[in-house]
Formats: structure tokens, sequence, C-alpha cells
């Protein structure tokens, strides 16, 4: 079969033949993938700098997407490490980490589907699944112009959130998400932060590095009331793996730092979500920007900018 294939960590995947998947497991079925989402954890399992690599070659990339069982239904998929992943023409899913769609006239979209749950999802889980997260709690967005920022700021809309903050370094997008939900918007500068997000209950971390550093400690320092809880998600690093975080933010407040992804969160509590998360995709709860492109053009998509806000999706 042909598929995406990523032979070195430095280089781009090529369009390729690779040996086709063998249902193994008990639970495992074959599908034709309709659709897989060109995803930042992607492009970090395929460089080899997610935290979850073996360092295994060659790997086809794609940690879910939306196929076609073999009773025809469509399903939406979280595979787990696999070097078979979901930008290929077929791919080994264990039944129980899917939840089948609807189909035909009315039913999602494969394509927004498969671009808009693992950014969905990295949110919905961590307010649903990680915190005690409550209706009414502000919340901020720290890298908010992001794909998957952009969808937390429409996620804690739909959860509830009192205020919500949305922080980020271009202004353009910034300027776009009070339409999505956002009640107010901020660049990184820690001025600004400190004034917008003194008091939230739950900051959303896509961002850690030096820029969470230097917000943290603006958000704390800001703080009316430093004994109120706050609590700091940390969901991606687009700024960098590691925050050299001051000893004074944790001594100074009332701060719990906590981390949402696999492992963290049991993959039971995961799955369990995928049907309200795919329902709301599929009944238009969250914009989707999304852009389709054969996987016969994986190497032209790769290069593509992850900064437009746009989802890529790989069409077999």
């Amino acid at each position: 079969m042909k598929a995406a294939v990523v032979t070195a960590f430095d280089v781009a995947p090529v369009y390729t033949e690779f040996p086709e998947p063998v249902a193994t497991g008990p639970h495992d079925i074959v599908v034709d993938v309709v659709a897989a989402g060109l995803h930042p954890r992607v492009r970090s399992q395929a460089d080899g700098s997610h935290y979850t690599s073996t360092d295994e070659l060659p790997l086809v990339p794609g940690v879910d997407g939306v196929g076609r069982d073999p009773d025809g239904r469509l399903r939406y998929f979280v595979l787990d490490g696999t070097v078979s992943g979901s930008m290929a023409e077929r791919t080994v899913v264990d039944a129980r980490r899917s939840v089948v769609l609807p189909d035909g006239v009315g039913g999602p979209d494969p394509v927004a589907v498969a671009a808009a749950m693992n950014p969905a999802m990295s949110s919905w889980v961590a307010l649903r699944r990680r915190i005690g997260f409550r209706a009414g709690q502000d919340v901020l967005v720290l890298g908010a112009t992001g794909n998957a920022g952009r969808t937390a700021v429409q996620v804690a809309r739909r959860l509830g959130a009192g205020r919500i903050v949305a922080a980020g370094r271009n202004a353009d997008l910034l300027a776009g998400l009070p339409a999505l939900g956002a009640t107010a918007t901020t660049t990184l500068d820690a001025g600004g932060l400190g004034a917008a997000a003194a008091d939230v209950d739950v900051v959303l971390d896509y961002v850690w590095g030096e820029p969470t550093a230097a917000a943290m400690a603006a958000v704390v320092t800001a703080r009316a009331d430093r004994s109120r809880p706050l609590t700091w998600v940390e969901i991606g690093s687009v700024a960098g793996p590691t925050a050299a975080i001051g000893s004074a933010a944790l001594r100074a407040a009332r701060l719990e730092i906590v981390g949402s992804g696999q492992g963290s969160v049991p993959t039971g509590d995961i799955v369990a979500e995928l049907a309200a998360l795919a329902g709301e995709i599929g009944t238009g709860t969250f914009a989707v920007d999304a852009a389709a492109v054969p996987l016969s053009d994986v190497e032209r998509a790769w290069g593509k900018s992850v900064h437009t806000g746009r989802r890529i999706v790989m069409t077999p």
C-alpha cells in the first residue's frame, strides 16, 4: 500500500510503498483511512522529538484519523505507540480506541473531524478529566493563536467558563478570537498579561519554555488574592521543553502546576470523551479551518507553515 514514510528524523516523510498492516489483537481491525490530521503532535512524532518516541524507523506518522471499517462504518480512531500510523491508505485500529460516526447525509465531515479532534481533545480532556474544572471559572489560554489554542478558547466557552483571556503573539489572529469566545485578548508581554489575566482560575498552556516562566511570574505577582487557587495546566511546549520556574511563584501564591497528555490522563478517560467531542464537532460547535491535501502531496504539505491557524488533513 501507499503511505507517508519517515526514514530519517531530519527529513520530511516521502510517499512510497509500505507493508500492509495486519490485525493481530482480538480487538484490532484494519480500516481504510479517509482522513488524517497533520497535527504538531504528528510533526514531533515524525522528527523523533515527542516524549513518547521510540526512535524506531521506518515509521508511518499519524496519531489519529477517520477510517472506514470492514463493516463500512466510519470511525474516528486514536492510535497508540505504533510505527504504522494513520497517514497511509490503511492502518490497524483497536476498536476500543475508536467511536463510530454517523455516516451519509447529515453526518460529520470526515475532514473536519480529522482536523479538529486532536487539537480540541487537548483542552477538552484537560478541563473534563485532568482537573476539577467548574462552570463559571475564569480561564487563560496561553498560546491562543495556534490551532489548538484557538480551539481551546471555544472549548472553554462550550464548557461554561466565565472570563476567557486569550494570549498570543500574532496580533492579527488575536483580533479574531473574541468571535470565538474570548472575553479579552493580550499579547505575551508581562505587563499586559498580568493586567488581563491576574485573577484567572485555570491556565491552559500551549507554550511552556521561557515565555511561560515570565507569564507565570507576571500572573502570580498581579493577583489581588494570592490565596485564590490557580491551576496551571501544561499541554504543549512550542517555545521549548523546559521552563525555569522561579521558586517565588510557587511560594507566593496558591499555585498548582499539572500536565495533561498521554500518561497523565488514563486512556479510558480519553476514550470516554471521544463520542461527546465528535458530536460537538459534527454539529458545528467549533469553527474548523481545515485544508484537505492528497496524501501523495505529503512532502509539499509538510513544509507548509504551521502558524496560519489552518489544520492540514491528508486524504489517501
